[in-house]
């Protein structure tokens, strides 16, 4: 079962929020939203192709992969800001 976009913007807000907070950035909400949504992308991907778990749905397991993803997105980002 997929999420719809109602359940995407949830956990993309809940997930950037998080990451957010644990990264120690100051965001707003529409920034939130972007770095959850490209996080659950992004760890999606990781755990769908590198350890072939399929993650889908509205639950805890997606919200946590979608947190991991927006935290290595932040953190990767911090890399380049640092470089550039």
């Amino acid at each position: 079962m997929g999420l719809g976009i109602i359940g995407w913007i949830v956990i993309g807000i809940a997930a950037g929020w998080l990451a957010e907070k644990v990264m120690g950035r100051s965001h707003g909400l529409v920034t939130n939203l972007i770095v959850g949504v490209v996080g659950a992308l992004l760890g999606g991907w990781i755990a769908g192709n590198l350890l072939g778990e399929p993650v889908g749905g509205f639950n805890l397991v997606t919200l946590l992969v979608a947190f991991l993803g927006a935290c290595l997105l932040l953190f990767l980002l911090g890399l380049v800001r640092r470089r550039a």
